[in-house]
Order: structure tokens, then sequence, then C-alpha cells
């Protein structure tokens, strides 16, 4: 077992592993060392028991839910070890757990997530859980691109829901559209779905009916101040200039020229809102609420973009 700062001896180390038997030994255990050592929980997890669960069962392979069945079950030496080391990690390097686990969800599906790009946390799921309505009613959705697409999660999701539309997943990271193809390749979309490296829009050709997009919108000061937890994550895909509107801005002045006439753009700015408003009053936003919590989304049609 690595050992880290601060973590427990070789004798207390065995004496953990000796005296935790079963998967619900090691959630209790999970649960307070994460509250003892103060971890955050921000990655779509509120709290200390969220990430011991999600760390347990994902460890071992169980389910997250309906599991009452496994949780006397006894664990073998090797899962108990895997166990201790992500649980230390966790609390040591503040790893997040979907880092440690290699999983993350998005509107209920699960995706590979690794350090090369952001854990799924967008309220933009629920946006497209129930199709885009009423925005997208009676509009036809034959393309659709997801900009900033970091996993893919949201485009894949995107493609799931609207099953004879063509979708582009855009990044200018090619670590990142490493993981989007391997999601893609998880759901067996090949035949519809594609990842395309681009800064924003310069390798694409339109026209989108639908353009979606959690870009980076994370202002200087909020980078700052966050929690050790999001510096695991890829700074590119957070940090978006002093007022976080960077990309935003870019996109706002070139997405019309990417969309069909009755096309939609829809982007996620976070706690960058507030300053869109203020910096581009001239756009009609329609700001997005959310039953399932979540905030700064707009909603553009494409009359409404200049150009």
């Amino acid at each position: 077992m690595t050992s880290h700062p601060g973590s427990t001896g070789p004798q207390a180390t065995q004496d953990i592993l000796a005296s935790l038997h079963t998967v619900r030994d090691w959630l209790r255990y999970g649960v307070s060392r994460f509250v003892a050592g103060n971890v955050y929980c921000g990655h779509g997890n509120e709290s200390p028991w969220d990430d011991a669960v999600q760390l347990v069962m994902q460890t071992l392979n169980l389910p997250l839910v309906e599991n009452v069945q496994f949780l006397d079950a006894r664990l073998v030496s090797t899962e108990k070890t895997c166990l201790l080391e992500r649980i230390e990690r966790r609390v040591h390097d503040r790893v997040p757990v979907a880092y440690l686990t290699g999983e993350a969800w998005f509107m209920g599906l699960a995706f590979f997530v690794d350090e090369r790009v952001l854990i799924p946390r967008s309220p933009l799921a629920e946006f497209l859980a129930v199709g885009g309505e009423p925005w997208l009613a009676e509009r036809p959705v034959r393309r659709i691109l997801d900009l900033c697409t970091g996993s893919g999660c949201i485009g894949i999701a995107a493609a799931l829901q609207f099953p004879e539309a063509q979708v582009d997943l855009a990044d200018i990271s090619p670590e990142a559209l490493a993981v989007a193809e391997r999601n893609i390749a998880r759901y067996d979309l090949q035949d519809r779905v594609r990842a395309v490296q681009s800064d924003l829009f310069d390798q694409l050709e339109g026209p989108y009916d639908l353009i979606i997009s959690n870009p980076p919108y994370v202002d200087e000061a909020d980078l700052a101040s966050m929690p050790a937890e999001y510096h695991h994550e890829p700074a590119l895909g957070l940090a978006s200039g002093p007022d976080g509107l960077d990309l935003t801005r870019r996109m706002l002045d070139q997405a019309a020229r990417y969309l069909t006439p009755d096309g939609v753009l829809v982007v996620e700015v976070g706690n960058s809102a507030e300053a869109l408003d203020e910096a581009r009053d001239d756009l009609p936003f329609t700001w997005l609420e959310f039953d399932q919590g979540g905030h700064g989304v707009f909603l553009l049609n494409r009359q409404d973009l200049p150009g």
C-alpha cells in the first residue's frame, strides 16, 4: 500500500485490514474517514456518505442502489487493500471519488472518466432528460453539437435522447477526446457520434439544430478559491479568463453561423451568469430553471444571436 503523509503506520494498517470484514464495515469506515478528514464533496456527491457508497460499491463492482443483499458480504484481502488505498488517497491527496474508480454518472448513464476530463455534474442533464421541452417542441433535431465536450457525456446523452440525430463531440484537447471516444464505444454509437478536435468552431461544419455546451467558465477569483479536489481536474476545462467568459464571448459571436434557422444554443456558465448578463445586455437570454438544482444555463434562438 502506498504511504501518504499522515496516513496510518504499518501496524495500524494491518489492524484496519484485520478488523473490517464486510461491505457494511467498509461503508462505515469510509464515512468516518471522510468526515474526520474534512473532504469536500462537490463532484455530484453531496455528503461523505455519498462518497463512501460510490467508492466502496464501484471498487467492488457492486450496484449503487438496491444493494442491501451485499452489505454483510465479506471481502477478500485484495479488495480490502484496494479500498484502504483509495480511501487514504481520497483523504490525503483529495482525489475525487470518480477519478479513483474511473466512473461517473450523467443523466443516469455511466461514463469513464480520468484526470484528462472534468467530472460530469452539469444541470444540462435535466434539459436533455425532457428532450429539451418545451424549447425544442416541434423542431427537428437532426444534428447536434456538444461543444467543449470533455468526456463526451452531454453529447452521448443527447444522442441517446434523440436517436435519429447525428452528433459531433468537439474539444480542443486531444486527451479529452480520447476519453470521449472511449465513451462513444461504450455505448456503441460510432455510427452516429464522432469526436472532433476543434478550437470552438474552427474545424466544424454546420448547420446544427442544437448546440449544447458546458464550456470553461470559472473566473480567476473562483479558480483561486476552489477546494483542493477541483485542482485534480484539468485547468483547461475550468478557467476562462478574469470573468470566466472568454470562451462564451467567442461562442456567442460565432454560433449563429453554425445553427439552422430554427436552431437553439444552450450553454452553461454557472457562477458567471451575472457577469454575462451585464456584459451582453443586448441578448435576450432565457435562463433555465431546474427542479434538481443547478443554475447559470442560458438558451438563445438562432434569430437572437448576432450575425
